[in-house]
């Protein structure tokens, strides 16, 4: 059993059980920083992903934004779906770009020319979302964007947590699809890749009783604030 992925799988499975994302945005680098390939590395973590996001939507779609996930589906979804096919082939690096938007979304609330100059930005809606799904289909770091545009919408916490998690479990179980019936072999056998997965199941339950129950929607947003801030740093740094 590879400790590395073991390791990789409760650290991101504790952020994406607060936040919504985390397992695909900050797993999908590492395990390559840690030489494994782009698909085997889907292959960990999209069911994570997925089952965890499931939780947070079973708990709390009451809160859901269904308007909003919609728009992802019609904008955003599609070009997951064709640039995975592009991803597979080869290798597009955008981090600093997608590192340098996250920190001027973590600074809005408090600079306010950073907030004059994303505002506009953040209300071309349609092209966001397109260029959200580009992004996630080339690099799986869409969960990014994902997260800076439902930032920028000032929900509470569960609205905010179950929005992304309705999203994200979309681009994962697309990409999962893809995988299929590209009919490719893994490195991971299924025992393997059932034990990640209830790894991460577990390490959701313990986070949900533990942290999040216990944030309420000020603590909630600046810790999410602050998520972004680093994920944006992290990316900065992993550019170059």
């Amino acid at each position: 059993m590879p400790v590395d992925i073991l390791l990789t799988v409760i650290a991101t499975a504790i952020i994406q059980s607060v936040f919504g994302v985390g397992v695909l945005l900050f797993g999908t680098p590492i395990l390559l920083l840690l030489g494994y390939d782009f698909v085997d590395a889907l292959s960990v973590l999209l069911p994570i992903s997925l089952t965890i996001n499931a939780f947070q939507i079973l708990k709390h779609y009451r809160y859901l934004d269904l308007d909003f996930c919609r728009k992802v589906l019609l904008y955003t979804i599609p070009l997951v779906v064709a640039f995975l096919f592009i991803a597979i082939n080869g290798k597009i690096n955008i981090n600093l770009i997608v590192g340098l938007f996250l920190v001027f979304v973590a600074l809005k609330n408090t600079l306010t020319p950073v907030a004059n100059l994303l505002t506009p930005l953040m209300r071309q809606e349609k092209l966001y979302l397109a260029c959200m799904g580009l992004v996630h289909g080339l690099t799986n770091l869409g969960g990014a964007l994902l997260t800076a545009i439902v930032h920028h919408k000032h929900y509470d916490k569960h609205t905010t947590r179950v929005t992304i998690a309705v999203c994200y479990a979309g681009f994962a179980f697309f990409q999962l699809i893809i995988l299929f019936f590209m009919g490719r072999e893994f490195e991971f056998s299924y025992s393997e890749n059932v034990f990640f997965l209830q790894t991460g199941v577990i390490v959701f339950l313990f986070t949900e009783e533990l942290v999040y129950s216990e944030l309420d929607n000020d603590k909630y947003n600046t810790f999410f604030a602050a998520f972004l801030l680093a994920s944006g740093v992290l990316l900065i740094t992993k550019a170059f």
